[in-house]
């Protein structure tokens, strides 16, 4: 590990950078950017996603992660969506990856604009776009996505070890978001995001089995949500699905995610760290207690981490693969 102030020297450096990137990424993303070109791209993605939807309940959360693990990794360019190929391991094949699903949406939604607008609208804008329609279609708030992002040319699934794990602590949560430019305060709202989905077995585990030498469960779980959670996942579990919901109600976006948190009843390490400190969890105390006051935080987080430069050079054809 490299010396301290070497460490914040580079960690200021890239901030600096990150910021700059941030901002000129902004002034050239656009919600209105294919008012011209492509006047109906959010409403035939919005069918497509809808669609989806009624045939499974998990694409919205799968949609909303897929997102985010994008705009981590070389910022908003659909590297994510690349497949692996003979001579490279692609994202969605990294270890974190390797449970997103619902690829198929962007591939409809993507051949659908195609019908209608060839060769204008980037995949990753059509990530960006039906992530958006994930939330407001399960109920949560809607936005004005900026449009006007690139497709990238690479995916490395090496690369995946970037994203924040969710046994994370909250310095290496704090730290992953302050390398992309975001703040505390969107760490707290972006984490609401776990209000939809799924967490499998092998994902908090840490919290059930030999979580120290003297408990063998996190103390912090409330003892009988503890308790559920061993029962599903108990020691030296092989079942290839097994896990729990990320919440009470994991097809809804509310803010039941933080009113269970300050319950002990969170499912990852990374969750319960949000209410370690005395900043992190005044605000998860405020989101709790106001889903108007969570929403407005969530669409203002989303809309700077969608805006995350990214390496796009170029329009993709086929999302799967470069042009």
């Amino acid at each position: 590990m490299a010396a301290k102030n070497t460490t914040i020297f580079s960690l200021l450096f890239g901030l600096a950078f990150l910021g700059l990137a941030h901002i000129n990424l902004i002034n050239a993303l656009n919600p209105n950017y294919y008012d011209k070109t492509c006047p109906n791209v959010e409403s035939i993605i919005t069918s497509v996603v809808k669609k989806a939807m009624l045939n499974d309940r998990t694409v919205p959360a799968a949609l909303l992660r897929m997102h985010f693990h994008d705009c981590f990794i070389r910022g908003c360019d659909g590297s994510v969506l690349l497949n692996s190929t003979g001579k490279n391991k692609a994202e969605k094949d990294g270890p974190p990856n390797i449970s997103l699903h619902a690829f198929y949406v962007i591939d409809h939604a993507k051949k659908a604009v195609e019908a209608l607008c060839p060769k204008i609208v980037s995949c990753a804008d059509i990530l960006a776009l039906a992530a958006r329609d994930a939330v407001t279609l399960s109920g949560g708030p809607t936005w004005n996505v900026p449009k006007g992002r690139l497709d990238g040319r690479v995916s490395k699934a090496a690369d995946t070890r970037q994203l924040p794990a969710p046994t994370f602590n909250i310095s290496q949560l704090q730290q992953s978001f302050a390398q992309r430019g975001l703040a505390m305060d969107d760490l707290v709202a972006l984490s609401g995001g776990h209000t939809l989905g799924f967490g499998h077995c092998s994902s908090f585990q840490n919290r059930l089995n030999n979580f120290s030498s003297k408990q063998s469960v996190d103390p912090t779980l409330q003892a009988s949500f503890a308790a559920s959670l061993r029962s599903v996942c108990p020691a030296g579990n092989t079942v290839k699905n097994a896990g729990a919901n990320l919440d009470s109600t994991p097809t809804v976006f509310d803010n039941r995610y933080y009113k269970l948190l300050l319950q002990g009843k969170s499912i990852f390490s990374s969750d319960q760290s949000l209410v370690t400190t005395a900043n992190t969890k005044a605000l998860v105390s405020k989101f709790a207690n106001s889903k108007q006051e969570f929403e407005k935080a969530f669409v203002t987080s989303m809309i700077k981490m969608s805006s995350i430069s990214g390496g796009g050079q170029e329009i993709r054809l086929d999302c799967r693969v470069v042009n």
